[in-house]
């Protein structure tokens, strides 16, 4: 391996960019991936702007020091609240050359294009929603689509705590899926704007309508990543292609492991650091 090849970064608050990443790597196999999730800080979503800045700083330059050239936050919180900072303010000062992507703009830049009604409805934590980083990036992409969006505090506990699939989600699936589609009767789109929700795709879908379609993001950014290796052949070039994927968590590796494997939908064995 040339020595200036390393491995894609992934970055996420805890396991639900698993989510993400399985699907970049199924669409992208010939990639080595290092994975980093902050499961010892987890969750993001009700944390202040300050501290998700601060958390995502120090994962961002802990890849980095592996020799990732570009990183991913497979993290919507991350990516509401940290990235745009990141991008003009730190990666000057560490490296111009390297890159970090988010998964809100290509969300944004493709979800107009499944509404028929122009009515979306974006699902996700207390803090992407309260950034309005959503409504922002997508009225520059579609500024006549009409933007919906709702919390789901409840949500990314259920998933953490292997309830997901249990009766007793039940209700906070549907409490949710209320509100926001009071909003408004003619929302026929959904996006779940948090990696954790597509745990809950069966019970989402058990209390929607089939006019109504929900969109997982891992797809829409594993297509995204692949346009932009295209058009980056400069930073394509630094990526390491072995097929490998690591795994790294700042919380025990044998409590990582458990809930990741779940995530990426095979075993996962992960190392500890500290970060």
């Amino acid at each position: 391996m040339d020595k200036q090849e390393a491995p894609i970064g992934i970055f996420d608050s805890g396991v639900g960019g698993l989510t993400v990443m399985k699907d970049i790597v199924e669409r992208l196999p010939k990639y080595d991936y290092l994975y980093l999730g902050d499961s010892a800080r987890t969750p993001y979503g009700n944390r202040s702007f300050e501290s998700i800045y601060q958390f995502t700083l120090q994962c961002v330059k802990y890849l980095f020091s592996q020799g990732c050239h570009l990183i991913i936050l497979a993290c919507n919180t991350a990516s509401a609240k940290a990235l745009r900072t990141i991008q003009q303010r730190d990666l000057p000062k560490i490296d111009p050359n390297k890159r970090v992507l988010g998964v809100i703009r290509p969300t944004a830049e493709i979800i107009g294009k499944h509404s028929q009604t122009g009515h979306v409805g974006v699902l996700g934590t207390t803090g992407t929603v309260q950034s309005e980083s959503y409504l922002m990036e997508i009225e520059h992409q579609f500024p006549k689509l009409s933007i919906h969006q709702q919390a789901c505090p409840m949500w990314v506990p259920l998933v953490e705590n292997d309830e997901y699939s249990d009766p007793g989600a039940d209700y906070f699936v549907k409490k949710y899926l209320d509100l926001i589609l009071d909003q408004s009767p003619d929302i026929d789109t959904l996006l779940l704007a948090c990696t954790h929700y597509p745990l809950l795709m069966p019970k989402i879908q058990d209390y929607l309508s089939s006019d109504i379609s929900v969109l997982s993001q891992g797809p829409i950014v594993a297509a995204s990543l692949q346009d932009y290796l295209q058009r980056h052949p400069e930073i394509e070039k630094n990526c390491s292609k072995h097929s490998s994927q690591r795994f790294l968590t700042t919380d025990t590796a044998e409590q990582f492991d458990h809930h990741a494997t779940t995530f990426f939908g095979r075993e996962v064995s992960s190392k500890h650091i500290k970060v």
